[in-house]
């Protein structure tokens, strides 16, 4: 079974509780089981990864090259996340970088991503369900076995 890589970055793994305003109620899990939905047809399996941590997410990149593709929503790491920059260039796979909230209707810090110029898609402000449309981007772009 082929697998999708489903990247995190830092005080993600709080969804649903964290500022739901703004990000709101559906939790991780929740998100990681509506990608499965998505992309259980073609037969690909989720792999899900949260850190806090730059360096984690860096490694969980590197050991995912044989991943059919991933959805990566860095959080803030999108402003300063350099290594996971390299990292995300050296991977061999598309990737969709996506964003719970519009970041551009936010503080001016949030206006740049560091990572967007890599990557092969961007999906900002439709919240968790920004996560299922990066899915069937990465369906459409990646060719069936």
């Amino acid at each position: 079974m082929s697998e999708l890589l489903l990247l995190n970055g830092p005080n993600l793994g709080i969804l649903g509780r964290r500022e739901p305003e703004i990000y709101g109620t559906d939790t991780l899990a929740d998100i990681e089981a509506a990608v499965g939905r998505e992309v259980a047809e073609r037969g690909w399996k989720v792999v899900g990864v949260q850190h806090e941590c730059e360096g984690q997410l860096v490694s969980a990149v590197q050991d995912a090259y044989d991943t059919v593709g991933a959805i990566v929503n860095p959080g803030a790491l999108m402003v300063a996340g350099w290594s996971l920059r390299d990292a995300l260039a050296s991977y061999p796979r598309p990737w969709i970088e996506v964003h719970i909230s519009n970041v551009w209707a936010r503080e001016q810090f949030r206006h740049e991503s560091v990572l967007a110029p890599l990557a092969s898609g961007v999906i900002v402000g439709l919240g968790a369900l920004g996560y299922r449309l990066a899915a069937r981007a990465l369906l459409a772009h990646v060719p069936a076995a």
